[in-house]
């Protein structure tokens, strides 16, 4: 067998070393006879592996005490509705910073729940920059401020966090989270779809400051208030047990090289080597500001897009999958989360190269 070099925006390649454990464990999981997915999520076993893996993330984010970390279903999109049913606290409106598809998606359901005011937005520009912090119009009652500081589909992210002084700050870090370190307690909510650096999808991460929550809707469902979710340690329905094992599995991976401040250097080192190829050619170009550019998520157009087709086939074919651009953009779009190794990246550059040699 021979793995090829996923650059598939999510679901996203796993760590090898992390699969081969869960490969190892499948069956009969430390001596069980069973295998974790068949455990039941109240028993002993399957409680020590949820607890570990709150330990972890909280020792790799550095998320304070004052916090709750809760792991649950339905995706980062599920929680576009949950954060305004438990954080509008008795007010009508909040913020939100529209750089993206998923932030256009976050506000299209939050105005299912109040008031939403787009403080902010790079729309006109094709959400090809970040909006400068000194034009956002912001609200001093607004119950929080939401952005995603990075969009998967046109690779734009923050490279700062916004000040937003009392009004809590809510941050969609679905696709950026893990690869870096992030100060948690300049953020009243981060939450994180699992399925790009955090393992397989079917879970999310939810950070939530103890103070936000408890008021929610009066129609909240149940499983969707984050007071009774962490009352219950994530719990309060079958949770999806084998994705947050896996997921426990990636952030000892993630220790083990060293933690954010190594993920950083790696990430920033591929991402570096990725823009020069692009930057260094007249054959591909990135749309993206260069200050607003992703970390994580690399698009990239071919000067003449009848070759799109071409390059892709050669690629698959050289073990590079998962390059075609999103729907919405075309080109091409290379996702190199945490779990993709520089050498990947280099495989990928010097395709480009090649292709470029033959075909310009």
């Amino acid at each position: 067998m021979s793995r090829v070099y996923n650059f598939s925006a999510g679901p996203a390649m796993l760590p090898e070393a992390v699969l081969r454990q869960a490969q190892d464990e499948l069956l009969d999981w430390h001596g069980a006879g069973a295998s974790i997915m068949e455990m039941s999520h109240r028993g002993k076993e399957f409680v020590s592996v949820a607890a570990d893996a709150e330990r972890d993330v909280r020792e790799l984010l550095g998320v304070p005490n004052n916090y709750k970390v809760l792991f649950l279903q339905g995706g980062a999109s599920t929680q576009f509705a949950t954060i305004p049913m438990n954080l509008l606290r008795g007010k009508a409106n909040a913020d939100y910073i529209l750089t993206g598809a998923w932030g256009k998606k976050a506000i299209s359901d939050a105005k299912k729940y109040c008031t939403v005011n787009v403080a902010a937005s790079s729309e006109d520009e094709k959400f090809m920059s970040i909006p400068p912090f000194d034009s956002w119009s912001l609200q001093k009652n607004a119950a929080y401020v939401h952005y995603t500081p990075n969009e998967t589909i046109g690779g734009v992210e923050f490279h700062w966090v916004p000040d937003t002084g009392d009004v809590p700050l809510v941050a969609d870090y679905s696709s950026t989270i893990l690869s870096r370190p992030i100060d948690v307690a300049k953020f009243g909510l981060i939450y994180a779809g699992a399925q790009k650096n955090i393992g397989p999808a079917g879970v999310t991460l939810v950070i939530v400051r103890d103070d936000l929550i408890g008021e929610v809707l009066p129609t909240t469902p149940s499983v969707f208030d984050y007071a009774k979710q962490a009352e219950a340690d994530s719990m309060l329905n079958t949770p999806p047990t084998y994705a947050i094992y896996l997921a426990g599995l990636v952030f000892q991976w993630v220790k083990a090289q060293g933690g954010l401040a190594a993920m950083a250097a790696i990430n920033e080192r591929k991402a570096t080597k990725l823009y020069a190829a692009i930057d260094g050619s007249s054959f591909y170009s990135n749309p993206v500001e260069k200050a607003s550019r992703s970390w994580m998520n690399v698009p990239f157009i071919l000067a003449d897009p009848e070759l799109d087709k071409e390059f892709l086939t050669g690629a698959t074919a050289a073990g590079l999958t998962t390059l075609q651009g999103h729907r919405s953009v075309g080109g091409m779009r290379a996702s190199i989360y945490n779990a993709m190794p520089e050498s990947g990246v280099d495989a990928l550059v010097a395709y480009m190269a090649d292709f470029e040699k033959r075909k310009a």
